[in-house]
């Protein structure tokens, strides 16, 4: 099987690889990440000017046409420079929910300025109770003459904070754990009733609770057909679940470059470190784990491109993977770089944090497990 990237995958590593050694240092991305938005809006729009948040959606949507390989390599090249701008909550959940449910009115006033740069987006699907269970929604939603009354509350709603839209997933019929009931609204951030507060994540993003308390939303804000979200739902979750898997495999290169790059300049006893058999072997190991994890990587993505039988098993295959291997590998690097291996100074710690929150994102790696073993 040919994994030659092509034309467009190639052009999109290499901008993304110009961008981040000209324009975003490590210094440079924890000024943005210290900032009160928690990003940069110039870096956003950059973002956009450069086409990386119109890749996955449709031509006929303003998009690229992208699929998930492409998105794979844009979130693997990314992931080298701790990108803090929130491309995940944006592209990959919002914009997958509304590229799939929404309609041509719905897509013109949010889609197309999301595509654009000019509209902060957000999901809204992790509860209290849910425990990556995406089904298990306890937020409802009632009619109210012409409108829909929405009570109930989200939390670590990545780009929470900042977001102008907020898609929401709630439970209009059925109970928590059916497929069937679930359904899509839009929510303008600015609404009445919806409260938030806004918090850094110890990775160094940011995330909020979002409470709704009788918001009011307008029937033509229902995204998709009523009671019908699921699968919208189900698919973006699965893309998203994929792209930090994308992004931990990029973290794990990163780190594995970085440690054995560390071990041939840092001497000890008056020769480089790297010299000691024992820790040849760990950095060994820190690299199969990698060719690991880009293995399993391909085959969920070519699974998910292609929508193959095994698609849930592919990903749930990399996720547990990413949040096994990839915890071991953060841990040999900042082993081996030793004591400043844990300093907020060192990219090395932010890296590993990060690998860290993606094994709790979409599922942890016992989730995952279970769901292989049924």
């Amino acid at each position: 099987m040919d994994f030659t990237h092509s034309e467009l995958q190639t052009m999109l590593a290499d901008s993304i690889g110009k961008f981040i050694d000209n324009e975003y240092d490590f210094d440079t991305r924890q000024t943005y990440a210290g900032s009160e938005r928690g990003f940069s809006d110039d870096v956003w729009a950059t973002f956009a000017e450069l086409g990386w948040t119109a890749l996955p959606f449709a031509e006929e949507d303003g998009g690229i046409g992208g699929d998930a390989v492409d998105l794979m390599v844009l979130m693997q090249n990314i992931a080298r420079g701790l990108v803090v701008e929130p491309y995940l909550a944006n592209v990959v959940l919002a914009g997958g929910v509304l590229g799939r449910a929404a309609n041509e009115a719905q897509k013109a006033q949010w889609l197309h300025p999301l595509i654009a740069g000019d509209l902060q987006a957000t999901l809204a699907f992790v509860e209290p109770q849910s425990r990556y269970d995406v089904t298990d929604i306890a937020t409802t939603a009632a009619r109210s003459g012409g409108d829909w009354i929405l009570s109930g509350s989200k939390g670590l709603v990545p780009n929470g904070g900042t977001a102008d839209l907020v898609v929401v997933p709630a439970r209009t019929s059925g109970q928590p754990g059916d497929t069937a009931g679930i359904t899509l609204f839009a929510v303008p951030g600015d609404t009445r009733g919806l409260q938030r507060t806004a918090y850094a994540t110890f990775d160094g993003l940011r995330a909020a609770e979002i409470a709704f308390d009788g918001v009011r939303v307008p029937a033509d804000h229902v995204l998709g057909e009523v009671d019908a979200g699921f699968a919208a739902l189900d698919a973006t979750i699965d893309d998203a679940t994929l792209a930090v898997c994308a992004e931990a495999v990029g973290l794990m290169q990163a780190l594995t470059n970085k440690t054995v790059e560390y071990a041939k300049q840092r001497e000890q006893f008056g020769v480089p470190i790297g010299t000691f058999q024992a820790l040849q072997h760990r950095m060994v190991d820190m690299l199969m784990s990698c060719e690991k994890a880009q293995s399993a990587l391909i085959w969920a993505v070519l699974a998910r491109a292609g929508s193959g039988d095994d698609v849930k098993r592919a990903i749930s295959t990399i996720k547990y993977l990413v949040g096994s291997v990839g915890q071991k590998v953060g841990e040999e690097a900042v082993q081996i770089h030793g004591g400043m291996g844990v300093t907020w100074e060192l990219d090395v710690a932010h890296q590993f944090k990060r690998l860290t929150a993606i094994n709790r994102q979409f599922g942890n790696a016992d989730w995952h497990l279970d769901r292989l073993a049924t």
